[in-house]
This record gives structure tokens, sequence and C-alpha cells, in this order.
């Protein structure tokens, strides 16, 4: 399974350099639009490789996509927590419960009693 795995690897990184050496081409990507430059004083495109342009889009999808499904699962998370913490006190509230019932009985009984 490993090995599998590791396979996977490799041909994606030949993909990825394989992608990268096709399209070396220069770019110009506007930064800004034309317009909005003239107010900022700034050069409103940059020179870069497209394989960047493309890897740097890829790469730039993904954070979004990691950070917007962080965010929906934050009720989820905070549900959980909640749920654990009811868990812990209810433990909790069992276990003095199980030692006031076995409060007066002999010791060997009470603790065969408990592990039941």
């Amino acid at each position: 399974m490993r090995y599998l795995r590791y396979l996977c690897i490799a041909i994606f990184a030949v993909a990825l350099v394989s992608v990268a050496l096709a399209n070396r081409a220069m770019v110009s990507l506007q930064v800004l639009p034309t317009e909005v430059s003239g107010l900022f004083a700034m050069n409103p495109s940059v020179e870069l490789p497209l394989f960047a342009v493309i890897l740097g889009s890829i790469l730039m999808g993904l954070l979004v996509g990691f950070v917007w499904e962080w965010i929906r699962e934050y009720g989820e998370r905070a549900g959980a927590a909640k749920m654990a913490r009811e868990m812990r006190r209810l433990k909790r509230e069992n276990e003095k419960l199980k030692a006031e019932k076995h409060e007066g009985k002999d010791d060997v009984l009470a603790l065969l009693d408990q592990a039941s």
C-alpha cells in the first residue's frame, strides 16, 4: 500500500514538472484594471511564467476551499465539543452516584458491582 502511494505521488510530480516545462512562456498578468491602477499610481501588470500562474491559481483555489470548509464546519465542531463536555460531566456524576450507592457495603462486593 505504501508503494502504491509513492507511485501516485511520483506520477503526480512528473505531471506537474511536465506542465511546468511545457508552459515556460512569460505572460502578462493584470493585477488591477487599468482604470483603477491610475488611482493608486502603480503598475497594473506582472510578468510571470504561465506555469506559475496555473499552479498559483490551483494553490489559491485549494486554500480558499480549505478555509471555506473550516468555517462551514465550525458549528459541527462546536456541537461535538459541547457533547464531549456533557459526556464527561455525566460520567463524573455516574461515578459519584455509584460511589454513594456502595458506601456501606463490603469492599469486594462493591468492586464486583462497579465492574459490571
